[in-house]
């Protein structure tokens, strides 16, 4: 049975022979998202649009009624939630594949996050390195899952290990 995580283990991310294919990692803490969060992401990408920063546009436009957070931001804090479980040890980002916004999330939300690992191989360019291709998954507070995508990362191999 795969191993499953509730909370980092002693260590910022993990070699390649470290992970198992099934196993899971439950990102912790997780993160209640803001207005002022979302805003001040908004902002700073210029993603500006109303849909994440007017109120009265959203009261009086949206379904919901009420501002959706941008994509943009709950990748990002859920890739950040991964790292030190994941790709702590990471020697390069390879890739994104499979993102897809589920649900809206909503200011005062919270973000919880958890990976599974797909698959793990060594490179066949790169001796003493491998590739993990892993699934996050992001929930909101009701466990309504929001968000998820797949990524690769090129981890290093412990000396004198297979993957």
């Amino acid at each position: 049975m795969p191993r499953v995580h509730s909370a980092r283990d002693e260590r910022f991310g993990g070699y390649l022979d470290d992970f198992e294919i099934g196993e899971v990692f439950r990102h912790w803490p997780g993160k209640t998202v803001t207005e002022a969060d979302d805003h001040l992401f908004c902002l700073l990408t210029m993603a500006a649009s109303p849909l994440h920063i007017d109120r009265h546009f959203a009261a009086t436009e949206m379904a919901h009624g009420r501002n959706v957070v941008v994509g943009t931001y709950i990748y990002s804090l859920l890739l950040g939630m991964s790292v030190p479980d994941i790709s702590g040890r990471a020697v390069a980002n390879l890739g994104l594949s499979d993102l897809r916004h589920l649900a809206p999330l909503f200011h005062g939300d919270t973000l919880y996050g958890e990976t599974e690992v797909l698959n793990r191989r060594h490179s066949a360019s790169r001796p003493g390195e491998g590739i993990l291709t892993v699934r996050t998954d992001g929930f909101n507070q009701d466990r309504l899952k929001v968000c998820t995508f797949t990524r690769s990362v090129l981890l290093p191999v412990r000396q004198g290990k297979d993957a």
